[in-house]
């Protein structure tokens, strides 16, 4: 984190415990209340404030979690990216249901997304994957991200391999790489507060709505 972020977030620290969460939020569409608050944690100086915490099961229920990267967000759901044959995709292939997690320490806030998970059209994960920077676009390649690895010498020679292959030409999307876009079926945002009185707002989605309940702290 550079010496400005560090300052933005000291700033910060706080700001959104003096705020609460009023009572007009209820009101308010949960997809932009999000974009606000994603907005205000970029701004605040926060390192990676696109961190998330993934939580999958297994079709048996034996629950996993692990970072991943929010890359993208819309009424039609949450978007991030990942190895096809990783365990958590492997998860979200056998049992189509996740949430994910996103705290903000420096504003006291954290949002909790759940809902159900499906892979993203091809030409969205190309669009993504080109954006990417070369390194990652190799690394992507070379990766066969949960398996074994017995060495790392033999993840170094694959790289060289990938580099090798492509050249200097364009890389292409990996079949076996892409997008999960996750619906939101419920979202909670939790606002800290003195005291540990905190406020919680949860927006449930309806065939065509949402609707708001306010939770006890």
């Amino acid at each position: 984190m550079s010496i400005k972020s560090t300052f933005k977030s000291v700033v910060t620290l706080g700001k959104g415990i003096s705020r609460g969460l009023p009572e007009a939020s209820a009101d308010r569409n949960p997809i932009e209340l999000f974009g606000e608050w994603f907005e205000e944690a970029k701004e605040s100086g926060i390192f990676l404030p696109e961190s998330a915490s993934l939580a999958t099961a297994t079709k048996d229920g034996v629950p996993s979690s692990r970072m991943v990267l929010l890359k993208d967000f819309s009424a039609d759901g949450f978007i991030f990216y990942t190895n096809y044959g990783s365990r958590k995709a492997r998860e979200m292939d056998e049992n189509p249901r996740a949430s994910l997690l996103l705290h903000w320490v420096v504003l006291e806030r954290q949002v909790r997304i759940e809902g159900a998970v499906e892979r993203t059209a091809s030409e969205v994960s190309e669009a993504y994957f080109h954006s990417r920077s070369r390194g990652s676009q190799v690394g992507a390649w070379a990766s066969r991200q949960s398996e074994v690895l017995k060495d790392r010498s033999i993840f170094q020679d694959g790289l060289k391999d990938i580099e090798d292959r492509f050249g200097n030409g364009e890389i292409p999307l990996p079949p076996f790489w892409g997008g999960y876009r996750l619906v939101p079926r419920r979202i909670e945002f939790w606002q800290g507060r003195l005291n540990r009185l905190h406020d919680r707002l949860v927006f449930t989605r309806s065939e065509n709505d949402w609707t708001t309940e306010r939770l006890y702290p």
